[in-house]
């Protein structure tokens, strides 16, 4: 091989690895264009906002989201001491307070709260009237003595008895 002939194929080699190049560079380049273009869309956004405005917008909803978390804890502490205190537990007796005078008329109820504590109202029922009684109870007993059926009115509300 003369040196003319060698000159001319390290020209074409050359040149080749330069069209190669140019190649390689424009594919990079339209890469490039596009991974921008996709860049620039995340930075602006849908509405064309910034990436900070929504990074902050979210932050806040989150500071929201903690106070209401707050509010509605406390709220919910506040509605289990009120259900505590409400009557959750009550039985009922019907009888006959006066030997076939009133047809099972009268009643004792015990209405009673979480801490089994509450009141037992025993309503006899007669011909002259009626008579109400109120017995006040402090962790499922009384201070004062029960009738039958005032007792048997506590103790279904107390579940010792079921129905």
């Amino acid at each position: 091989m003369t040196e003319r002939e060698m000159l001319i194929l390290m020209l074409c080699l050359v040149s080749a690895i330069s069209i190669g190049a140019i190649i390689v560079a424009v594919m990079a380049m339209a890469r490039y264009k596009g991974l921008y273009h996709r860049y620039d869309a995340f930075m602006r956004g849908r509405d064309a906002e910034s990436l900070e405005d929504f990074i902050l917008r979210q932050h806040e909803d989150i500071e929201e989201l903690k106070e209401a978390k707050l509010q509605d804890r406390e709220a919910m502490r506040v509605m289990n001491r009120n259900i505590r205190a409400s009557i959750q537990k009550f039985g009922v007796v019907h009888y006959d307070a006066f030997e076939g005078m009133g047809g099972k008329m009268s009643f004792a109820l015990a209405l009673l709260d979480y801490t089994n504590s509450g009141m037992i109202i025993n309503c006899m029922h007669s011909r002259e009237g009626c008579f109400i009684y109120i017995k006040n109870v402090e962790a499922g007993s009384t201070y004062t003595p029960l009738g039958a059926e005032e007792k048997e009115a506590l103790e279904r509300a107390l579940g010792y008895i079921k129905d």
